[in-house]
């Protein structure tokens, strides 16, 4: 009997220090970041920029506002949910998709050595610089394929490269961090899913990247020179446009000599219709002109007679 007791009462003495160590150390945790990660997708891609949803539902819950915020997965419509728990105005955001910048395949950028290592790029990019003279393309090995999580990215067993299926694609940037030659690049989806990009990210001058890669940026700067909205810069030897300045006029695309730029979901251009100008047409041609007729020249007047003077005996 004793013995209950005394282990009854040591009972009571443990529950009641925990009882005053819960209120003491309590934490107070917003309701609301409950009510957010409800409305989240709950994919912890880590697009956002924070730990899995429920470190974005904490930041969402403990910010004065959402600029900043952005669920890549969720998109606009979790955001004006997550905008109405928080009693904030839903804002708009640009949808962005990934791209690969390179698009050297074996046709344009040719081996010049054979990679007999472990299949990742992250240990094939610390070990040497790839298989071809470029050492900034794709190494090929498919890691941005493994980090994606919503099938959207797969390798081209044609050109071995990777392609980005922009239906799927969330802007998550797993395939982002996961390339160790960053080559791919979150970008504006675009108007009607259209996207103009210089796909190359090599650095080196003109005639080295055009030795290892025929369709590389080789630096020229026509493209800087033609855009008309200042959207190209040239820095190191390699063009990049700025999507938030491109208007998608596309002179960039006429102007490159090594079509490094792409464009995507564009209408085919129309053939130019050649002009001809009135000196540049042909004789054969010309149509014949109208026979002019030849000029009637009078023959002149045969000179009049003169008579003869009269003489005395035609007078008498």
């Amino acid at each position: 009997m004793i013995a209950v007791i005394a282990i009854a009462a040591i009972g009571l003495i443990a529950a009641a220090i925990l009882y005053v160590a819960s209120k003491r150390f309590a934490v107070y945790e917003d309701p609301r970041i409950a009510e957010i990660n409800e409305v989240l997708p709950q994919a912890n891609c880590g697009g956002c920029g924070y730990p899995g949803c429920s470190g974005f539902a904490a930041a969402c819950a403990g910010a004065e506002s959402l600029d900043g915020l952005y669920c890549p997965v969720g998109g606009q419509p979790v955001m004006t949910d997550v905008a109405s728990i928080m009693g904030f105005e839903a804002q708009e955001a640009t949808p962005k998709v990934a791209v690969v910048r390179c698009q050297g395949s074996c046709d344009h950028r040719p081996r010049t050595s054979q990679y007999d290592g472990m299949m990742t790029c992250a240990i094939a990019a610390v070990t040497y610089g790839g298989e071809t003279d470029c050492s900034y393309g794709c190494l090929g090995c498919g890691d941005c394929v493994s980090a994606c999580t919503f099938d959207a990215i797969h390798m081209n067993p044609e050109t071995g490269l990777p392609e980005v299926d922009a239906d799927k694609c969330t802007a998550c940037g797993a395939c982002v961090e996961a390339c160790p030659k960053n080559i791919i690049e979150l970008r504006n989806k675009g108007k009607n899913n259209r996207r103009v990009y210089v796909s190359c990210v090599n650095q080196d001058k003109g005639a080295k990247t055009r030795k290892a890669c025929d369709i590389g940026c080789i630096g020229c700067g026509k493209c800087v020179k033609e855009c008309p909205f200042g959207a190209i810069t040239l820095v190191n030897n390699v063009a990049y446009i700025d999507y938030e300045k491109c208007k998608l006029c596309r002179k960039c695309v006429a102007v490159c000599p090594t079509h490094a730029i792409v464009e995507v979901n564009f209408p085919a251009r129309k053939p130019k219709v050649a002009v001809v100008t009135k000196a540049e047409t042909p004789a054969a041609t010309e149509a014949p002109k109208a026979p002019v007729a030849p000029k009637t020249v009078e023959a002149p007047e045969a000179p009049k007679a003169t008579e003869a003077p009269e003489t005395p005996e035609s007078n008498a």
